[in-house]
């Protein structure tokens, strides 16, 4: 698989097509490298200047309760009251403290541009991007609103401190708990700005800033006009980043406070009144504002959106790199509505259907035909994918493939099994070396890779096939086999690093008896989660 150096793509917003460079990072990876000079600072900050902003920070953090406690005894959770003197000194006293601990951060200085609307003008917020725990920044310094899990509340000083913002609780005991955030929203933002404004960060999830993903709808359904506001971190050390993988929420912490100077800059653009068609369609405007957001932060826009994470959080034996094509191949899948309901039928079906073509190349009009779709720019987005000599042809197995891996992802044997049935021989139910080598590519979305090393230990009788029972075989003893034999022989294929949002893979849920496994973490893809609390079976990440 390739990305296509550059393709025509067609825009939701108003129709209108755009030169548009295909994503050349993962936005759900950040990777972080240091000089010798850069790891010298480091260690003689961990030692003298790290421990006593640790400490002064979490003074201030203490300070701030005995007032967040005071300002929020007898408040009601549906009602707003006025805002007395005594209470707005409250709010001057913590933005002061606030402030404090952020310069004890290494935030020394903070640059504003634009206006800030009043909650009469834009009730709502729409912050962008996302990418740490450090976009508290703008909380603490407006006083907004966000949106947040009910259980938060209960939890210790940070609790109180979050009731005094009056926040949007989301229950995760209560089913209707989306319609009633959703409703809850509305209800504030159209008060005619008696409530605080409403923080809200549509991405969803944090990325490493490289571009902005799908706005969720959730800011843009009350239909009332909002106030777009980007933010940066232009440090020459990015050490803020906090996405689904790499350097844990300690080592951000750390990182970030051994720095001597750590640089924010956020900025309130021009107010967005929807027009009636976007008030009509949260979609629409959702998209177009993030265009506007997109052009001040001069970042390119992808239809990549919340759950490719999935895709991104590499964990098992074939852990996907970090400039893999399966999450364009993904966002596609998603946008031409391909991803069946019934996979395991679906795939078999295709898998019969591509191994009585006999590697026969399909262009696009086949390929158009064989899925049973019409010819559109994002069917030509798609085919471009797997064109990988720019000759107008394809191999379809190698679609079978990777739509295996979107539609079901842990379980890596089964789509082993699929793709050796496509590609091995009637007369010895084998595949050779190159073939191996265009099933594994294709299933980590890259577009080459050598498997000389992997090949030979597998083929010990030097046959020069091997068969799907011999692979399989191969992975029940060599559990750590895509380290010790692809990373280690193709030193361009980059996996991404593990950090403390995932659990360490356990390769043994590749392991079988007599049929593949169905671990919900082979291959690294995380399971279905919940788009209020962050839960991805078990492990959480807080936004």
């Amino acid at each position: 698989m390739r990305l296509p150096s550059n393709r025509q793509c067609v825009m939701e917003g108003d129709g209108k097509k755009m030169d548009q460079a295909p994503p050349v990072r993962n936005p759900f990876v950040h990777v972080l490298k240091f000089t010798p000079l850069e790891k010298a600072k480091i260690a003689l900050m961990t030692v003298t200047l790290f421990p006593i902003r640790l400490l002064i920070a979490a003074f201030m953090m203490l300070l701030a309760w005995p007032f967040a406690f005071i300002a929020s005894v007898g408040r009601s959770e549906t009602t707003v009251e006025p805002q007395c003197l005594w209470r707005r000194l409250v709010d001057i006293i913590l933005r002061i403290i606030m402030r404090v601990m952020w310069f004890a951060g290494g935030f020394h200085w903070m640059t504003v541009k634009g206006r800030r609307a009043l909650p009469t003008e834009a009730p709502i917020l729409t912050l962008a991007p996302h990418s740490s725990y450090f976009d508290a920044i703008p909380v603490t310094m407006t006083m907004s609103s966000i949106v947040m899990k009910a259980e938060s509340k209960d939890i210790p000083l940070w609790g109180t401190l979050i009731k005094y913002i009056r926040p949007v609780f989301v229950s995760r005991s209560d089913q209707d708990s989306r319609k009633k955030t959703v409703e809850e929203i509305k209800r504030r933002a159209r008060s005619g700005g008696e409530w605080p404004q409403i923080m809200i960060f549509p991405e969803g999830t944090c990325t490493n800033r490289s571009c902005l993903i799908t706005f969720k709808p959730g800011a843009f359904i009350p239909a009332v006009p909002v106030q777009p506001v980007v933010i940066r971190y232009p440090n020459k050390l990015d050490s803020i980043t906090w996405t689904w993988q790499g350097p844990g929420a300690f080592q951000i912490l750390w990182l970030t406070l051994c720095q001597l100077h750590n640089e924010f800059v956020i900025e309130f653009l021009p107010i967005y009144t929807p027009s009636e068609e976007e008030k009509k369609n949260p979609a629409l405007f959702a998209i177009n504002v993030r265009r506007i957001m997109a052009k001040a932060l001069g970042v390119p826009i992808t239809d990549y959106s919340f759950e490719d994470c999935q895709l991104a959080m590499a964990e098992g034996q074939l852990r996907l790199p970090v400039d893999t094509c399966l999450l364009e191949f993904a966002k596609l899948v998603r946008r031409l509505g391909l991803k069946p309901q019934n996979s395991e039928k679906v795939l078999q079906e295709y898998g019969n259907r591509a191994r009585k073509l006999e590697g026969q190349k399909l262009g696009l009009e086949g390929f158009a035909h064989f899925l049973d779709v019409p010819v559109s720019d994002m069917l030509r987005d798609m085919f471009g994918l797997f064109d990988e000599h720019e000759d107008n042809r394809m191999d379809i197995r190698e679609y079978v493939i990777a739509l295996s891996v979107v539609c079901r992802p842990a379980k890596t044997l089964e789509t082993m099994k699929l793709a050796f049935k496509m590609f091995e021989a009637e007369e010895d139910g084998a595949i050779t070396e190159s073939e191996l080598a265009v099933i594994l590519k294709t299933a980590l979305g890259v577009s080459h890779i050598s498997v000389s090393h992997l090949f030979t230990a597998i083929d010990v009788d030097n046959t020069g096939k091997i068969t799907f029972d011999k692979f399989r075989n191969f992975v029940e003893h060599h559990q750590d086999f895509a380290d010790d034999y692809l990373y280690t022989e193709n030193t361009d294929l980059h996996s991404a690093p593990y950090n403390d949002h995932q659990t360490q893979p356990s390769l043994s849920t590749l392991k079988v008896k007599g049929a593949a496994a169905t671990s919900k973490t082979a291959n690294g893809i995380c399971p279905e989660f919940s788009d209020h609390d962050g839960t991805i079976d078990g492990l959480k990440k807080h936004n």
